[in-house]
C-alpha cells in the first residue's frame, strides 16, 4: 500500500500522448532515472520484441430503465456467448433473475438471468440489427471512478493501435504511443508485434483477502497470433529481450508460455494471477502505468522487480510529482 495526494490523480490526457513523463526502473538494483516517454527507444535495442495489446474499448456504460421506471445503469464487462453478457448493474437489488431493462425507447433490450457468486448480472440482449453499433450509438465510454471530468475526445481513451472491440477499459500502458514513436522503434531494430487480451473490471479490483492465494481473479478472454509466437521465440533464441506494453500484455504472454519458455499461439479464457514469487517464463522488461494501492497490478509489477524496489519508486515517483492511473504517467521496468 501507499499514499497517493488525490492532486497526482490524471484527470485528463496530456495534449501530446508521448509527452508524458517516464520512470526508468532497473529490477536488479532498483537504480531509478527520470525521462520522457518519447525517449523510450533509448533504452530499447535491436533484436528486441515489443509486444502490445490490441485490443478496443467499447463503450461499455449503457443507461436504461425497467418498464416500471426507474433509471438503471448496466456495465459491460465480459462477453459470455453471442447476446450474454456479465454485467455490473446498478442498483443491484432491483435487477433480480427475470427482470428487464429497456435501453432508448425499445432499440436494445437487457433480460437478467442469473446472479454470479461476486453479485455481477449475466444479461442476455435483444436488439435488431448489429449489436456493437447499437453498443456506439447508446453506449458511453466506461472511464475509471477516480476519473471525475468527461473526455473531450473518446479516442484519446484508446490505443492508436486499437483493432479488436471487447475490452471494459483500455489497456493504459499503450495510450502513450503515437504511430511516429512506433515507427522510430521498428526503425531501430525492434519487432513490434500485437496479442489481444479484452480487459475487464475484474483485473482492477483490490486484494481483501489476507492469502494472496485465496484471491480470485476474474477470467479474460486472449489471443496470441501464429505471428506473435514465432517472433517472440525468435528474439529470445537470439538473445533478445521481450517487452510487454502493459500488465495486459504481459499476463497473455505469460498465460501460453511452456516451463520451456516456448510461447504458443493459442487463444483462450486466462485468470492468471502474478504477485511475488512467480517466476517468468516469458517477459524480460515492462512498460506500465502506475498502479492503484493494493490492486492485482501493483503485486504483478513486484513480482517483476520486487516490492522494495517498486515502493521505493512510487515514493519517488510522488516526490516528483508524477501523474497517476490510467492517464498519468508511465514506467519501463528492464
Amino acid at each position: 500500500m501507499y499514499d497517493l495526494p488525490e492532486r497526482l490523480i490524471a484527470q485528463t490526457p496530456l495534449p501530446r500522448r508521448d509527452g508524458s513523463r517516464l520512470l526508468l526502473l532497473d529490477k536488479t538494483t532498483g537504480r531509478t532515472e527520470h525521462r520522457h516517454f518519447y525517449d523510450l527507444p533509448d533504452f530499447l535495442r535491436p533484436g528486441d520484441c515489443m509486444v502490445l495489446n490490441d485490443s478496443r474499448v467499447i463503450p461499455a456504460r449503457l443507461i436504461g430503465a425497467r418498464p416500471t421506471g426507474g433509471a438503471v445503469e448496466v456495465m459491460l464487462l465480459r462477453q459470455l456467448e453471442q447476446d450474454r453478457w456479465e454485467c455490473l448493474v446498478r442498483p443491484g437489488k432491483k435487477m433480480r433473475p427475470g427482470q428487464t431493462v429497456v435501453f432508448a425507447d425499445g432499440a436494445l433490450t437487457g433480460h437478467v438471468e442469473d446472479v454470479t457468486a461476486g453479485g455481477e448480472r449475466i444479461v442476455r440482449f435483444e436488439y435488431q440489427g448489429i449489436f456493437l453499433e447499437i453498443l456506439e450509438r447508446l453506449g458511453r465510454m466506461p472511464l475509471p471512478p477516480y476519473i471525475k471530468q468527461q473526455l473531450d475526445d473518446p479516442e484519446r481513451y484508446q490505443t492508436v493501435y486499437s483493432v479488436h472491440p471487447g475490452s471494459a477499459a483500455a489497456p493504459t500502458a499503450g495510450l502513450h504511443f503515437t504511430n511516429e514513436l512506433l515507427d522510430r522503434i521498428r526503425a531501430m531494430g525492434v519487432d513490434v508485434r500485437f496479442v489481444t487480451l479484452h480487459v475487464g473490471l475484474g483485473t482492477f479490483r483490490p486484494v481483501k483477502v489476507e492469502d494472496v492465494e485465496d484471491h480470485e481473479m476474474h477470467s479474460e478472454y486472449c489471443i496470441v497470433p501464429a505471428e506473435t509466437a514465432e517472433a517472440v521465440n525468435r528474439a529470445h533464441a537470439a538473445g533478445g529481450r521481450v517487452i510487454a506494453v502493459g500488465t495486459t500484455s504481459c499476463r497473455t504472454l505469460e498465460s501460453f508460455t511452456g516451463d520451456d519458455g516456448i510461447l504458443r499461439a493459442e487463444g483462450g479464457w486466462t485468470n492468471i494471477f502474478i504477485y511475488p514469487g512467480y517466476r517468468f517464463k516469458c517477459i524480460d522488461a515492462l512498460v506500465t502505468n502506475f498502479h492503484l494501492p493494493g490492486s492485482t497490478l501493483m503485486m504483478l509489477v513486484s513480482a517483476l522487480a520486487g516490492r522494495e524496489h517498486i515502493m521505493a519508486a512510487y515514493a519517488e515517483a510522488i516526490r516528483e510529482e508524477y501523474r497517476f492511473f490510467s492517464f498519468g504517467d508511465a514506467m519501463f521496468i528492464y
